[in-house]
């Protein structure tokens, strides 16, 4: 992302941190003993360089990972290979850096309070809420109500997942009544999302009350929260980047161009058959082509191989990367209203969407204009006989679902809501699922395995630990 010195000088605070424990994050007395280390970092400072870990943690190798485990991408050599082999163990997965930039979040609301700074202390429990929620999504109970105390609570016990998306919901809610206060301190200049715009943050915190909602299928709470959320595409909330290698280069490039180049591709993924299913010659209203040679270039790596499109298209070096969107947003009304069976709420929302791509916008580039066609659809498109039906589905309802879980796919591309989508369809009713083929053996991965160094360190690490194809709670 394009840093100021402040943001570079926070790189450097960001990098300390990752170098500490959690249970030594913020321990204001070792601090003081290192004449070495900061010992009064203001909030707006803090605020910058916890922006930067939750960037990070938006395009890491658990992102990488969930987008194979969701079909959307192959892992073809070495490491990532075995993740499309589904083989893990404890050790390839960590807390650090999610818990102490957790840590940073609480941190920021703690400073705010002290001054009284209600905006800023939204912004904090916003950040604090994506994280936990990632956390929790991937790996089902976590510690989180005893996790930031490490002195009353030096082995924090896990809470029921149910219990975190219960908590999550109420930092939203206070999250957006503190971004509803009439006044508060700028944080402008250390705010590389939104420049400091509290209204766009106070959105995007309904865009995330909406997301949680989908998540456990209250419909009615999702379309509720949604009205308020992200408006338009103004709204994005995306990572800026840049084009210098080790600075602020998307991280998807940096795996994909620099540092692995042909460990993963779409090679045999789901992504472009679905891109070219949609864009059938059946279908008159849809042409994808355009995003299709967007997402993915062919022949990067090796004669034909389908590699992400790292020259330009999704994944350059300065390519934005999102966070929460408003087409997420318009998705999540359209599902829920087709679910509650308000079929012409529901295309009504999926048609934004499909205006906004016929735009050529997506998250914050734009698709060439040859090959890309997005007409609006009419629910006689969703007939049995109808063009935007391709697997003749019984009723316009269930055809229009597949419909929105279909854009929802392409519109998650590298992001672990993807991976979220693939684990709640199959309960969520009435069940409507895309046709994703499994890479290898009988059963998809269902959730992340604690790390090692919690199960060795923390005897409230659930027993027994369950492994990859154990599903978690709430997509049981």
């Amino acid at each position: 992302m394009k840093k100021s010195f402040s943001h570079k000088v926070v790189m450097s605070l960001l990098a300390i941190t990752l170098l500490s424990s959690c249970k030594e994050l913020f321990n204001e007395p070792n601090i003081q003993s290192n004449p070495n280390a900061v010992t009064d970092v203001d909030v707006a400072t803090l605020l910058s360089g916890t922006l930067v870990g939750v960037a990070l943690l938006h395009e890491d190798t658990d992102v990488r990972i969930s987008a194979i485990w969701a079909g959307a991408l192959n892992g073809l050599s070495r490491q990532h290979q075995g993740y499309a082999d589904y083989i893990v163990s404890a050790q390839n997965f960590s807390w650090d850096p999610l818990y102490p930039i957790a840590s940073q979040t609480r941190l920021i609301q703690t400073k705010a309070d002290a001054v009284g700074d209600k905006w800023t202390k939204g912004v904090g429990q916003v950040l604090e809420a994506l994280l936990i929620a990632k956390a929790t999504d991937l790996y089902g109970d976590v510690p989180y109500s005893q996790a930031f105390d490490d002195v009353k609570y030096p082995t924090p016990v896990f809470d029921k997942q149910a219990d975190v998306y219960n908590a999550l919901q109420t930092v939203l809610d206070n999250a957006i009544q503190n971004l509803s206060a009439t006044a508060g301190l700028s944080f402008a200049a250390q705010d590389f999302i939104y420049k400091g715009n509290v209204s766009k943050w106070k959105a995007a915190a309904y865009t995330m009350k909406a997301r949680l909602y989908l998540h456990l299928g209250d419909y009615t709470n999702a379309v509720a929260s949604a009205a308020s959320g992200i408006s338009s595409t103004a709204g994005d909330a995306l990572i800026p980047h840049g084009t210098s290698q080790g600075t602020d280069v998307n991280l998807n490039y940096g795996f994909f161009k620099l540092n692995r180049p042909g460990d993963t591709g779409f090679d045999g993924s789901y992504t472009p058959t679905l891109l070219k299913a949609r864009s059938g010659s059946t279908n008159t209203k849809t042409d994808e082509t355009a995003l299709y040679n967007h997402i993915i270039k062919v022949g990067i790596t090796a004669t034909g191989a389908l590699d992400p499109n790292v020259v330009d298209g999704a994944y350059t070096a300065d390519a934005p990367h999102p966070i929460l969107t408003y087409y997420e947003n318009q998705l999540i009304i359209a599902e829920a209203q087709a679910r509650l069976g308000d079929n012409a709420k529901a295309l009504a929302a999926l048609n934004t969407v499909r205006s906004g791509l016929a735009s050529g916008y997506f998250d914050g580039k734009t698709i060439p204009a040859t090959g890309r066609k997005y007409d609006a659809y009419t629910l006689d498109d969703f007939s049995a006989t109808g063009l935007a039906n391709p697997t003749k589905l019984a009723t316009v309802q269930t055809a229009l679902l597949y419909e929105i879980i279909a854009e929802r796919y392409i519109t998650f591309l590298m992001q672990y809501e993807a991976f979220n989508d693939v684990r709640r369809l199959a309960k969520a009713t009435p069940v409507v699922q895309l046709p994703i083929p499994l890479y290898t053996g009988t059963q998809k991965p269902a959730r992340y395995i604690y790390p090692q160094s919690e199960v060795n360190t923390n005897p409230n690490v659930p027993k027994p630990v369950p492994d990859q194809f154990t599903k978690l709670t709430i997509f049981q």
